[in-house]
């Protein structure tokens, strides 16, 4: 079985290469966290694979690793996201935005607020030239609203 990348595929491609990770820290303290690497590679245009390491707030090693591809019979992006910091694998579901940048992957996940409860989430990938782009996380509220948790900023090496 041959299968040739799509349009879709392509847009994937913009991620490709070594990236320097900068991020506000999740505790809320202001402070910047040490920077992390990601190198992102193709697996013959049909997917990507992007492996993050750093140091995590705190001082432990992390790691992460996330995948992402695209269904041509069902018109959407999927893939996958793991973290040496936790046991749940997030599972994506998403699209292209109209603004054409902006890869919002929907997901669901332990509700870090309410243990034993699961809760709705996205993640952002936004392009916003060739050597930059943006991931931003998200948690949908109880009454609808998107609760944004965690901004990072990618810049190619």
């Amino acid at each position: 079985m041959k299968v040739e990348p799509q349009e879709e595929h392509r847009w994937l491609e913009q991620l490709l290469g070594e990236w320097t990770i900068t991020s506000e820290d999740s505790t809320g303290s202001g402070e910047d966290s040490q920077p992390w690497i990601e190198n992102v590679r193709s697996m013959h245009g049909l997917w990507v694979v992007c492996e993050g390491e750093g140091i995590m707030p705190g001082g432990s090693p992390g790691q992460t690793l996330m995948t992402l591809g695209y269904n041509p019979e069902t018109k959407r992006y999927l893939g996958t996201w793991v973290g040496s910091m936790m046991t749940h694998m997030w599972v994506y579901d998403g699209v292209i935005e109209d603004d054409g940048k902006t890869l919002a992957l929907n997901c669901e996940g332990p509700d870090f607020e309410n243990p034993g409860r699961t809760a709705r989430y996205q993640d952002r990938i936004t392009l916003i030239d060739a050597n930059r782009r943006t991931l931003t996380a998200r948690v949908q509220t109880e009454n609808g609203d998107w609760k944004e948790m965690m901004s990072a900023e990618y810049r190619r090496r």
